[in-house]
């Protein structure tokens, strides 16, 4: 990937304090949706190797993992509502 570029610093201190929190945020953000994505990953691995028992276990964490990402509004919730059926519609026979 390329890396972006450099953007000049803000001259207000009122500024200068939101750019500080907004490379906070992004990470906090980029965290969550990171664990939200690997969440949905392992359901996925899991239904494809057929294990039903871990599966489950699995699915009963990512719901809640799918449910505070949606809450904190950095995946929208007609989104996560959309991954959670859509996997426990995998794990069933």
């Amino acid at each position: 990937m390329a890396t972006k570029p450099k953007k000049k610093n803000p001259r207000l201190a009122s500024g200068r304090k939101r750019v500080r929190q907004d490379i906070k945020l992004n990470a906090a953000n980029t965290s969550l949706r990171s664990k939200y994505r690997t969440a949905v990953k392992n359901v996925e691995k899991a239904v494809l190797a057929g294990d039903k028992t871990k599966a489950a276990e699995l699915f009963a964490k990512m719901q809640a993992v799918v449910d505070t990402v949606a809450d904190k509004g950095i995946f929208h919730k007609n989104k996560a509502a959309r991954d959670k059926s859509r996997l426990s519609a995998k794990g069933k026979p």
